[in-house]
């Protein structure tokens, strides 16, 4: 059974940068399309950024311009380079893999990100 693990969050200052990480454990990801989510405190989780297995990208308004998803299939693991963070961007980022309205992947705990002078 795959565990995803998300790591990289932090906190930093309005027009700074991070890199998240999510890794596989249990399986591998690999020929699936991945996603990164986030969910601020009080609202729903919402879409991020995806990546098919052949690297193809889409990011949602917000994100596109500022943020860069990204995996390495030998390592099992997928990245979210974040740029210019607003403090919108505050929230608890999650990475899976959609399939309809579903996922196929349990969520992993996620990673804090706080976007604070």
């Amino acid at each position: 059974q795959v565990q995803l693990v998300e790591s990289g969050g932090g906190l930093v200052q309005p027009g700074g940068s991070l890199r998240l990480s999510c890794a596989a454990s249990g399986g591998t990801f690999s020929s699936y399309t991945m996603g990164w989510y986030r969910q601020a405190p009080g609202k729903e989780r919402e879409l991020v950024a995806l990546i098919t297995s052949g690297g193809g990208t889409y990011y949602v308004d917000s994100a596109k311009g500022r943020f860069t998803i990204s995996r390495d299939n030998a390592k099992n693991t997928m990245y979210l380079q974040m740029n210019s963070l607003k403090p919108e961007d505050t929230a608890v980022y999650y990475c899976n893999a959609p399939l309809g309205g579903v996922y196929r992947f349990g969520w992993g705990r996620g990673t804090q990100v706080t976007v604070s002078s």
